[in-house]
């Protein structure tokens, strides 16, 4: 296939490779815009160079993808403040032995979590939490961030819910839930595996501590980190000092509890700790200097306001909490429910946030602003560069010369086609390497069996999957690590391109290497 004009050839590259570079190296001296603004950059010089008309580029905006993380980014925000964070801190830290056996751990939790609630809600809700317990217990950041992605990768591959690319291919080749699952697991939990093996082999050194039977990490210590924890959303920006004015809400509720203390000492405020006490800002105080009250405190960060005469109101507002938090849960696992018999996933996800923001019968405001505009914003300008990239024909020249080398019924073919799929997911990312080559890879498989055709079909779901974690812009899963980690109030960390690849390059060849033998 010939590739387009030479200008439109010429001029999208360049777009793309601006693009490309923001993308990866977010703070450059010459232009330190961040990636949001890069990928707007990208877009916009593709329509000005006429590579894409105006309509093209509003038509090459993927909504669904956009509906389903914003959906699962407010679902999110309501499930820590469900106090979901404790209970996956409990798990993380019932009886552990040391960090190695916490990676381990966070491995399987993201993998299992992505294959039924995406990549990205899971990178999303667990970053900043894995690195407080990191810091918390004097441990490096990056083996536990990179478990994190490179596992929710691997595990999202399982199930067509796992990611959007799964989803395309579940439904262009007409492939059924159980069918998926069945062809993928073997390999999904094979990767896991492997996965866990190389970070320790690779971090062994700085993993190790000669007293890690002596000192397990405290079970008390990670669960008042799950309850202090704060959702903050990832933003695709540059590198950027912390605003102290973002710092966690901890401090705030801290200095809350502190004034209203201060307020009632003539009231005769009896200031006591209690596990049970809920957050102060689902709770409201009574200030009438009229009465006796009693704060419960929890810690600087959280209080319950009870009457000290009876516990008739502390009994309301706790049976309260426990039925509001029952409803988040249920309308989540009803979500999930819903994506796994097959109804539309974005949509899904968007209903069940809204369902959330009405039954919490209070300003929707607090909660919406946590959602990560930001990120929307750099997924709108990445689809229109990608897709005035592949407007310059040169994905589809490349994948014309390897087509007659690409037959998945021998094992060099099979091997090719893995590595045509590997660059091109790296390149032009994971879906619009899917969306471009899906249909042909079938029609070529197609044509030796229809076996073959499903087959090809679950290759390229593997494949592009973990081709993610190939480097730092592999994935959206990874760019949410890295962004999580770095605005983590007062526990900001840079999660490098090259820390990235580092470990990403081999662990993603060898990973999908051998899943692919195990893929049927």
């Amino acid at each position: 296939m010939a590739l387009a004009a030479t200008s439109k050839v010429v001029l999208g590259s360049v777009a793309f490779l601006i693009f490309w570079v923001l993308a990866v190296f977010p703070a450059v001296p010459f232009l330190p815009i961040g990636r949001t603004a890069g990928s707007l950059l990208g877009a916009m010089l593709m329509v000005i160079f006429k590579v894409l008309s105006p309509d093209e580029a509003y038509g090459s905006i993927d909504l669904p993808i956009l509906g389903l993380l914003f959906g699962t980014m407010l679902v999110t925000i309501f499930l820590e403040r469900a106090n979901m964070f404790k209970y996956l801190g409990k798990l993380l830290s019932w009886k552990s032995r040391g960090p190695k056996d916490l990676l381990c751990r966070i491995c399987l939790i993201s993998a299992i979590s992505s294959a039924f609630f995406t990549n990205d809600t899971s990178c999303i809700v667990l970053t900043e939490f894995v690195l407080k317990i990191a810091r918390q217990h004097d441990l490096p950041p990056y083996p536990f961030l990179l478990a994190l992605a490179s596992s929710a990768n691997i595990g999202s591959s399982a199930t067509p819910i796992g990611n959007p690319q799964n989803l395309v291919i579940a439904i262009q080749g007409k492939i059924s839930f159980g069918r998926f699952l069945m062809g993928i697991l073997p390999a999904m939990i094979v990767g896991v595996i492997v996965n866990i093996l190389f970070l320790i082999a690779m971090y062994w050194k700085v993993l190790c501590s000669p007293k890690d039977e002596e000192n397990p990490i405290s079970e008390v210590v990670v669960e008042e980190e799950a309850v202090s924890h704060q959702f903050s959303p990832a933003r695709m920006s540059h590198l950027t000092p912390l605003n102290p004015q973002e710092c966690n809400g901890s401090i705030e509720l801290g200095n809350t509890v502190q004034n209203s203390s201060h307020a009632l000492v003539s009231s005769q405020v009896h200031v006591i700790k209690d596990q049970s006490a809920t957050s102060v800002s689902e709770v409201q105080m009574e200030t009438n200097p009229s009465k006796n009250v009693a704060i419960v405190v929890d810690k600087p960060v959280v209080a319950h306001v009870v009457p000290s005469s009876d516990g008739k109101d502390y009994m309301n507002v706790k049976w309260k909490r426990i039925l509001w938090k029952s409803c988040v849960y249920a309308i989540t696992l009803v979500m999930l429910i819903a994506m796994l018999l097959g109804l539309n996933m974005a949509w899904t996800a968007i209903a069940a946030a809204i369902t959330l923001v009405v039954l919490d019968f209070k300003d929707a405001g607090p909660s919406l602003d946590k959602v990560s505009y930001s990120l929307l914003i750099f997924f709108c300008g990445m689809f229109i560069t990608i897709e005035g990239f592949k407007k310059t024909d040169i994905p589809s020249a490349m994948w014309d010369v390897m087509e007659p080398y690409s037959r998945i019924d021998h094992a060099t073919g099979t091997a090719i086609l893995a590595v045509v799929i590997l660059v091109l997911s790296n390149l032009a990312s994971n879906v619009p390497t899917v969306l471009l080559l899906g249909a042909r890879v079938a029609a070529s498989a197609a044509a030796i069996s229809k076996a073959d055709e499903q087959k090809a079909w679950l290759i390229l779901a593997w494949v592009s999957t973990i081709a993610g974690n190939f480097s730092l812009l592999g994935s959206a899963a990874n760019l949410i690590v890295c962004e999580q980690a770095r605005r983590a109030p007062n526990l900001g960390y840079t999660l490098s391109f090259w820390t990235h690849l580092k470990f990403g390059l081999p662990s993603t060849l060898i990973v999908t290497a051998i899943g692919l033998t195990l893929i049927r």
